[in-house]
């Protein structure tokens, strides 16, 4: 019974991982510097989770997840290389920053985009 429990709990966890990846790894510190490099270099075009260039590619959860971009590795790369109106932050942003803030985006994005 013990064994089956351990099992359960720990599919449990695994499920919970699969469906909130950016909630695993992302500490509030990792967050809260994502809000703050956010704020300060994406919010002009992304306010709110919003997209003034192009509105149908917001960052909300389901259209991240239309377009492929709900994960941190898919973010990491757009933020860091660009994408059509996107420019790249490579060189602007640290390695770290970039990581803060695609955590910090895919949490939003799983919250609403809700404070």
């Amino acid at each position: 019974m013990r064994k089956l429990l351990s099992i359960l709990v720990l599919a449990i966890a695994l499920f919970a991982i699969r469906i909130y990846p950016a909630l695993a790894d992302a500490s509030s510190d990792t967050l809260a510097q994502g809000a703050k490099v956010f704020s300060a270099n994406c919010a002009a075009c992304h306010l709110n989770g919003t997209n003034v260039v192009a509105a149908n590619k917001n960052l909300k959860a389901e259209t991240l997840k239309q377009f492929g971009m709900y994960s941190e590795a898919a973010i990491i790369n757009q933020v860091t290389n660009g994408k059509n109106a996107m420019p790249p932050f490579k060189g602007r942003l640290k390695e770290d920053e970039i990581q803060a803030v695609a955590a910090y985006v895919l949490a939003q994005a799983d919250k609403g985009w809700t404070k």
